[in-house]
């Protein structure tokens, strides 16, 4: 008689655990039907949150959250109830959490308002504020197993770094979200946990890999939630969820304490991850990467760069943005070049100057990339995954090998192949014809619009930045509409596989295209390396414009 596999077991155990720790008075009475793709109200109607929860958890952002709870309108504790509530729902219906501590939030947030009430000062500018983290981060006395069942039971014995900022400054921090197996793929779906569904549509992708923090901000079950991108792993579920998100620099924000399925100091001979914000609104990401740079992190990792949030950069006062419409590796679909043309259109109409890029450099940076992510021959994560006799994901299993790391030589080269091609990107910072600066540019997040889960095609419009260490962000255009449907495909020769593949994604023979309706198209602005502040400036002076113009912007 064949046993079970130990991961089985152990996954069983885990979900359980999971269940324990949401209190029986905040379950679902019943499932929502599998009819529902669309399941954001379903807080509104499940009748566990009270009127005032749904407006703490519908009507404010977490910078006009701080400021309620500064100014005494709101408590924390009411406030940290609220979004527990919230995101115990969340989960039930999109399966976005990994580990649970609601009664520590709560018992936390009593503890700040006493506080508050003692004194008469807040703790920081998070204070009371809820913070979700993706399962990665270390928190002291909860595992961050990665969704790798060999992981599980192994709890943190001291926080992150962020994990301690953010809790010095004032945060509540209360779950932590899923991710996917191996945290290489771009839809978040595990052995341990299972898969992520998109609130908004649960038949498109939730993205990967902070797919269950995008998920749970969608529902807002979070309204700041804190990931990591090593290809694109906050931009894209930011986008998966019509929601802002921004990666930046490597060296902006601390990494340091957290699980990712690699050797110490692998990420120093790699490209290095970033940690950075998943909002609802785009100063919610201002406020997590100021009060973090404000804190001074450089002094306790020394892999960051100094840099006050003030000395950040910031675009002229008579700013000069550039388009790049295509990295020459995939063209982008129909309504993704739509949402772009409607972006620029905007801008040029409110005045701005917008001028058109030609980046050939670009189309380099992807195969590169590539090169750098299977450089140690992901050993020690299949290690994780055999002490188990864990099984890769179905998506996985095509694609992720036992390889031989590479060679002192080939990584030598690789990283002068980096160097030049850095330098030669460098060129696209300024108009060749007046030699004036470029505050920033943007692009596609990626060339196809939300797709179905497991179809998500290619990172070369966000895994790009990663390799050139430029800040990214995603920022939301309109919804997905009707009209949409009936965009021409052009009938010119594919560039390449990931084109011809790409092009399946709007094909009527080869996908719905209906798939589409109720998710976001959105557009990536990115700024120099080390330029935080001037990303921010750029994304927030276009987000007004879009407003302004009001071209149908998604409404979360």
């Amino acid at each position: 008689m064949a046993t079970d596999a130990p991961w089985q077991a152990i996954a069983l155990r885990k979900q359980a655990q999971r269940q324990s720790r949401i209190p029986s008075a905040w379950l679902l009475k019943t499932p929502p039907l599998t009819s529902i793709l669309d399941v954001r109200s379903i807080p509104r109607t499940s009748g566990i949150l009270d009127s005032h929860e749904l407006s703490i958890t519908e009507n404010y952002d977490a910078t006009s959250l701080a400021d309620a709870i500064r100014s005494h309108q709101l408590t924390a504790e009411e406030v940290t109830i609220a979004f527990c509530k919230r995101a115990a729902i969340a989960q039930q219906v999109c399966n976005c959490l990994t580990e649970i501590f609601f009664d520590k939030a709560i018992e936390r947030a009593k503890l700040l308002d006493k506080e508050y009430e003692r004194t008469g000062k807040t703790l920081g500018p998070l204070h009371g504020v809820p913070v979700s983290l993706k399962d990665s981060f270390n928190v002291a006395g909860f595992d961050s197993s990665i969704g790798i069942a060999s992981l599980t039971g192994k709890p943190a014995k001291e926080n992150a770094l962020l994990v301690d900022i953010l809790l010095e400054q004032g945060a509540v921090l209360y779950c932590k979200t899923n991710i996917p197996q191996t945290l290489m793929a771009l839809d978040s779906d595990n052995n341990v946990f299972g898969r992520v569904l998109n609130p908004r549509n649960k038949l498109a992708t939730a993205g990967g890999s902070s797919g269950g923090e995008g998920a749970l901000v969608a529902m807002r079950g979070s309204v700041l939630g804190v990931g990591t991108d090593v290809g694109g792993s906050i931009r894209i579920p930011a986008m998966c969820g019509g929601l802002y998100g921004i990666k930046p620099s490597a060296e902006r924000i601390p990494y340091v304490g957290q699980e990712n399925g690699s050797r110490k100091g692998a990420s120093n001979i790699g490209l290095p991850a970033s940690v950075g914000p998943i909002a609802v609104s785009l100063r919610d990401c201002e406020l997590f990467l100021k009060t973090v740079s404000d804190a001074r992190p450089w002094e306790r990792d020394p892999s960051l760069a100094y840099g006050l949030w003030s000395e950040q950069g910031s675009i002229e006062r008579k700013p000069l943005l550039g388009v790049i419409r295509q990295d020459g590796l995939i063209t982008p679909l129909p309504p993704v070049s739509k949402a772009l043309d409607e972006t620029v259109r905007s801008l040029r109409s409110s005045g701005l100057e917008v001028i058109e890029i030609d980046a050939p450099a670009f189309k380099k940076c992807q195969s590169l990339a590539n090169k750098f992510f299977g450089i140690d021959g992901g050993n020690r994560m299949f290690d994780l995954l055999e002490a188990t006799k864990e099984p890769l994901t179905t998506w996985l299993s095509t694609r992720l090998r036992r390889g031989t790391p590479i060679s002192l030589d080939r990584l030598v080269d690789i990283h002068a192949q980096k160097v030049e091609l850095e330098t030669e990107m460098l060129k696209i910072w300024r108009d060749p014809r007046t030699g004036r600066q470029i505050d920033a540019f943007i692009c596609p997040v990626a060339p196809h619009p939300v797709p179905p889960i497991d179809r998500w095609n290619g990172v070369s419009y966000t895994s790009s930045f990663v390799l050139l260490d430029y800040p990214a962000g995603t920022l939301p255009v309109r919804d997905f509409r009707e009209e949409d449907l009936n965009c021409v495909l052009s009938d010119s020769k594919p560039l390449g596989s990931w084109d011809k593949i790409n092009r399946e994604l709007w094909d009527e023979k080869t996908i719905d295209r209906r798939i589409y309706l109720n998710t976001t198209l959105s557009v990536q602005v990115v700024a120099p390396k080390l330029q935080e502040r001037r990303l921010y400036q750029a994304m927030s002076l276009i987000d007004s414009i879009l407003q302004m113009k009001s071209i149908g912007r998604a409404k979360l």
